[in-house]
Parts: structure tokens; C-alpha cells; sequence
């Protein structure tokens, strides 16, 4: 039996849309089967797809299922910021001063500084030093020398980064991957703007080796670079992070290191709002 379904797609990580990570959203999800959201998930071609569900958590406020077209990830960034906006227009009340997602990473708690949203980052799963034939096999796909890479380390929160800091926002723009060098790594890089006229503090790019694929704005990515950059003496406690310059996006987000908890914000645009039939 089909189910008509409220259905949203948003922009995520920008203050215009188009300029962000796109996002799609299907509401009160709760009867669909595994198959049905894998394969919508599929079809909708985006980065990620989300099933907003009732949660099973006491605390939760809403439970979300997070879909690539080809696996089901426990945790990402933008499609958390994405799902909450969704969530909160289409009538959600939060029990608390914060919203608190279910996923199957766990709970993780979003808040709200008026129209912008920001979740607190998830402890990592991995993090340490990169292993050398790992940190070869990235500078291989990279197409850069070793003395190149000013720092790097594991930064895996879900997804399975592992992030290289460069010396500059010139070489991170540079970069021309090879996705079958670096064999399935989700590589994150990071490096500092530099100048007068910067327009952030620092140029993130995210590779999904996996997927083959650049995506354009990263939560998960840049909450795990936080959990690493600013702990290390690498960046700021509160710093502005630009995404997606390569793709032809301009994605934002804002990082703020509140007491041990770091803060991944960023605005969401509602593109399209309708139904689905699944």
C-alpha cells in the first residue's frame, strides 16, 4: 500500500539557497520499510536523505534515519541541522530548551540561536595519528609531496574521516583527487585562509572516497576537524569555516568551542515543500 508522505528539500550550511549541501526530508516516516528509504534515497541522488520517526528515546524529541544512495550512515552533520529544520516547521515542539535528535549514533543535542541551528558535536570514534601507509596512500590521491601535509590525524565521528592539514587555502583549492588512489578513504583537508581580505578563517574540503564524489558543505567533517584543530592549538575556539569553492557552492558554518562541548551551526533555506508517494 503506497504512503503520501509531507516531503521537504533544504539547503543546508548557507545563507542563500543553491549555495549549500542540499538535503531531502520525508516526513512521519515511521511505516516505511528499510527497502523503501534506501531506495527513495537512491532516486533523490543527494549526498544524504532523511526519514524523520517517532522517537524510542525518553529524551528524544524525534528519531531520524540518514540514507546515502548506498548505505545507511549512524551520524551526519548537515542532514542533522537539515532534519531539525524540517522537524521544527512542520509543527515539533522540543521538550527542552534544546532539541534532542535520536539517531543511531546516539543523542545529539541541536540548538537554537534564532534561525540558526547548531548541534553539538558527537564524541569521536576515532581520532590519533594516521597511520604512514595510510598518510601515503592520501598524498598518492591527493597529488601532493608529503612535506606538504602540515598536520594530520584520524577524525572519525561516523562517516570514517581522516583529515591532512595543508599550509594554505591555495593548495587545498588546487587539489585534483584521484578517488582510486586513495581506495575508499573519506578524506577531510583543511588549511587556513590567509590576508586581509578573508572571508573566513579557514577552507575545508570534504572527498568521499567511498563515493567518488566531493561533497559540498560537511557537518560531520567539520565538527571532527573542530574536535582536532582546537584541542591541538590548531585553530581557534570560535572560528568560521568556507566549503564547497571548488563545486561552485558557498557554504558556511560556524564553529564555537562552548566549556569541553563544541558547537557546528549553520543556516537552513527550505527549497521545496510538497508531498512524496512511496
Amino acid at each position: 500500500m503506497p504512503h503520501t508522505l509531507k516531503f521537504q528539500q533544504v539547503d543546508v550550511f548557507s545563507a542563500a539557497a543553491t549555495q549549500g549541501n542540499p538535503l531531502a526530508v520525508v516526513c512521519a516516516a515511521d511505516d516505511l520499510t528499510d527497502a523503501q528509504m534506501a531506495a527513495f534515497a537512491r532516486w533523490t541522488n543527494l549526498s544524504e536523505t532523511t526519514f524523520l520517526l517517532r522517537p524510542t528515546h525518553p529524551e528524544a524529541d524525534y528519531r531520524v534515519r540518514i540514507f546515502t544512495t548506498t548505505r545507511e550512515l549512524p551520524f551526519a552533520g548537515h542532514p542533522t541541522l537539515g532534519s531539525c529544520s524540517v522537524w521544527l516547521d512542520n509543527g515539533g515542539i522540543p521538550k527542552g530548551n534544546e532539541v534532542v535528535q535520536q539517531c543511531a549514533a546516539g543523542l545529539v543535542r541541536i540548538r537554537r540561536d534564532g534561525a540558526r541551528l547548531a548541534f553539538c558535536a558527537p564524541p569521536l570514534l576515532r581520532s590519533g595519528p594516521v597511520e604512514d601507509q595510510v598518510l601515503q596512500r592520501i598524498v598518492t590521491g591527493l597529488g601532493i609531496q608529503r612535506e606538504q601535509v602540515v598536520a594530520s590525524q584520524w577524525a572519525d565521528n561516523g562517516p570514517g574521516w581522516v583529515a591532512v592539514m595543508l599550509s594554505s587555502r591555495e593548495q587545498v583549492l588546487a587539489i585534483r583527487p584521484n578517488y582510486q588512489a586513495l581506495g575508499g578513504l573519506n578524506v577531510g583537508i583543511v588549511a587556513p585562509w590567509s590576508g586581509p581580505d578573508a572571508e573566513a578563517d579557514f577552507e575545508v574540503r570534504a572527498l568521499t572516497g567511498d563515493l567518488g564524489a566531493e561533497d559540498p558543505v560537511t557537518g560531520s567533517l567539520n565538527a571532527s576537524l573542530a574536535q582536532w584543530l582546537i584541542p591541538a592549538g590548531l585553530a581557534p575556539s570560535q572560528y568560521k569555516a568556507r566549503q564547497g569553492t571548488v563545486l561552485g557552492h558557498r557554504g558556511e558554518v560556524s564553529i564555537e568551542q562552548i566549556g569541553e562541548q563544541i558547537w557546528v551551526g549553520g543556516d537552513v533555506q527550505k527549497c521545496i515543500s510538497g508531498e512524496v508517494t512511496l
